[in-house]
């Protein structure tokens, strides 16, 4: 193998640097456009000197100065501004403030009357007596006496079960019940020829026992016949079903013609009385003193049941027991009211609002509860005045029921309170009702009227005037009086 001979480098030394050539690279020519522009920072003012501190001084000092100064001379520039803006409005007598538009309000009026107090409560409507209609014998059903939705007497009859069989049955028992007879009386006749044979003693005592019990033998028989024929008659009984109760039924749960069992769980139907009927209601533990108190005394307390929404009637009732422990649970007691129902409006397991009336409060000082107002200091309402302004009155607050609230001290019987439109009011605020408004629209509505009866009517007598004109006889020329009436003057 051939190596090649190494390279021979040259050294370089400081001398030969010396004399080596430098390069140096040409200028290159660029235009002015693209060369970048000189960002020009403004110079800052100098801050924290003395003089800009005075400047700041004078310029609050000449502000507070200006304000302070328009505030105690506003009775001298402000009529002319508030007058130029439209704030105020010019009369006869000069310029004079313009008050702010009366607010529209609703009002009541402050009525002394008696307040009941009641206690309300959750409840549940029950039924005194609820049967479920069930057959004692199997059958089929033949007859269906009733409608559904029906009111049926105690007694009447509801339904028919096939009764062929238990008339077999019974006069199988009534052939039995003869056949027992006869062997018994045919038993006893010797009996009795044994008791007189015995004293001749032609037989032995042994079968004079013997026939003697034989005759018991047959008088128990026909004892047993008897039941079965009375059981019989009570299986016939049975095929026909009819209300224990007074009451309405319910839907029919079987059909005609179906085989039905004895004591069969499903049933016939389900009769309910409804009349009367029971409600059974929850009121707070707290709540029980003010019950037991008028209940000790004997006073009947009413009740009065509403529909969920508390705004229709459905009945009234009177309370009927109060139970005997309070449910650790909920903290409630359970009582019981009684409604005759007379016009069926209550149904058992209907949820419906009890409320229980425990007292009543003699004269007492009421307004709507919408216009009693409760500030963080006070409760208070807006009084309407004779000037048709409103005043700000501190009210002592008392019971509340319903929509009405009791007032205790502030108010008296014919005032007038504000109830709607609270929220734009204040002392001495004008006010204004929709009755007011109705007036001020019916008056313009008759001015309008009264106008344009007026005008139609001058309107018609300018119409009149150049009718009339027209109509009057003028001679041939158009001046003086005619031909006819100038002939008759110089006659006359």
């Amino acid at each position: 193998m051939i190596s090649k001979p190494p390279i021979a480098r040259p050294v370089s030394s400081p001398e030969a640097l010396k004399d080596r050539p430098v390069f140096t690279p040409e200028p290159v020519e660029r235009p002015i456009s693209d060369l970048p522009k000189p960002i020009l920072i403004p110079p800052r003012e100098p801050t924290g000197t003395w003089w800009g501190a005075i400047r700041s001084l004078l310029f609050w000092l000449i502000a507070i100065g200006l304000c302070t100064g328009g505030w105690f001379y506003r009775e001298a520039w402000w009529p002319w501004f508030a007058k130029q803006i439209g704030i105020v409005e010019s009369g006869a007598a000069g310029v004079k403030k313009a008050a702010r538009p009366p607010v529209p309000v609703v009002t009541a009026i402050v009525q002394q009357k008696d307040m009941d107090v009641f206690i309300n409560g959750l409840g549940t409507v029950t039924a005194f007596k609820t049967v479920t209609i069930r057959s004692r014998v199997e059958g089929e059903l033949v007859k269906v006496a009733f409608k559904e939705g029906q009111v049926v007497e105690e007694g009447s009859l509801l339904a028919e079960i096939d009764r062929r069989p238990f008339d077999v049955q019974l006069q199988q028992a009534q052939g039995q019940l003869a056949r027992d007879e006869a062997t018994l009386k045919s038993a006893d006749f010797t009996f009795k020829r044994y008791q007189e044979l015995i004293l001749s003693k032609s037989i032995t005592a042994q079968q004079v026992d013997e026939q003697r019990a034989l005759v018991q033998q047959m008088a128990g028989a026909i004892q047993s016949d008897q039941a079965a024929v009375e059981n019989a008659k009570l299986q016939l009984a049975y095929c026909h079903i009819t209300a224990p109760i007074s009451g309405r039924i319910g839907l029919r749960l079987v059909d005609q013609g179906n085989i039905v069992r004895a004591n069969d769980p499903m049933g016939l139907a389900v009769i309910t009385q409804l009349q009367p009927i029971s409600l059974v209601f929850t009121i707070p533990q707290d709540d029980i003193s003010r019950v037991q108190k008028p209940q000790n005394s004997g006073q009947p307390l009413s009740v009065d049941a509403y529909d969920r929404d508390f705004k229709i009637k459905l009945a009234s009732g009177k309370l009927l027991a109060i139970d005997n422990q309070v449910d650790s649970t909920t903290g409630t007691v359970r009582l019981k009211a009684v409604f005759d129902n007379e016009d069926g409006m209550l149904f058992p397991n209907q949820f419906v609002n009890a409320r229980l009336l425990v007292d009543t409060k003699r004269n007492a000082i009421v307004v709507p509860a919408s216009a009693v107002q409760r500030g963080p200091t006070s409760v208070f309402v807006y009084v309407v005045q004779e000037d048709d302004t409103v005043d700000l009155r501190t009210v002592k607050v008392g019971l509340a029921e319903g929509s009405e609230i009791s007032i205790e001290s502030g108010l008296t019987p014919g005032e007038i309170v504000v109830t709607e439109g609270i929220d734009k009011l204040q002392p001495k605020a004008m006010i204004t009702t929709r009755e007011k408004e109705k007036e001020k629209e019916r008056a313009k509505e008759n001015a309008a009227g009264e106008k344009k009866g007026s005008d139609e009517k001058s309107r018609d007598k300018d119409q009149r005037k150049p009718e009339e004109s027209d109509a009057k006889p003028k001679s041939r020329d158009g001046k003086g009086p005619p031909e006819n009436a100038r002939g008759k003057k110089d006659s006359t």
